[in-house]
């Protein structure tokens, strides 16, 4: 798939939003990336997910062992690239504000780890949720994800291939412009900033 391919599935599923933003990270944006919209359609979800594995260098792919990725924004498009790899996928989760392991999911120890989100923007949930891979006995060896928004500067501690690189510029709650101010914010995202 090529860039205009990719932003085309985002636009034909009224995915790629305009307005006033907090995004999970706490930035402010006035453009919104809503991937559980994307990712709504299962032919469009295995597109993006075939597309999104062929990122993977083969040699990485080939060690493996498990998807793991943060619920909620990451669960459709881990599962999805479990789906794509031949690999089983399970999902962290954070009841006690902490990703964690549930539902009956765990790790062998050692177990090689591909970490799967929608959208990285400062790399703050994927650093969490490497973490807590490692306390659960695995090692995580890469990451990939739909969208890197962070103008690749998000340093993930580990190799990251993003399918699409979209830069939309994120301001700070103190840095927010006055025509984006004016704006009624919205909280799309899953999480609490």
């Amino acid at each position: 798939m090529t860039e205009e391919d990719i932003l085309q599935e985002f636009r034909a599923s009224e995915a790629l939003l305009q307005g006033h933003f907090v995004l999970s990270s706490g930035r402010h944006s006035g453009h919104y990336l809503q991937c559980a919209r994307v990712l709504m359609n299962g032919e469009r979800a295995d597109r993006l997910a075939r597309a999104l594995a062929q990122k993977i260098p083969r040699e990485l792919r080939s060690q493996i062992d498990l998807v793991v990725s943060p619920a909620m924004g990451g669960l459709i498009i881990g599962h999805e690239m479990g789906r794509a790899l031949g690999k089983d996928a399970v999902f962290l989760e954070r009841p006690e504000g902490t990703f964690e392991l549930r539902r009956g999911f765990r790790l062998e120890p050692g177990a090689k780890v591909l970490m799967v989100e929608d959208v990285v923007t400062t790399g703050l949930s994927s650093r969490e949720a490497i973490a807590a891979v490692a306390r659960e006995g695995g090692e995580v060896l890469a990451e990939v994800a739909l969208v890197d928004r962070s103008n690749g500067s998000a340093d993930l501690g580990v190799p990251f291939f993003p399918l699409i690189d979209i830069t939309f510029p994120t301001y700070a709650t103190e840095e927010v412009p006055e025509e984006l101010a004016v704006i009624a914010i919205t909280k799309p995202g899953s999480r609490k900033a």
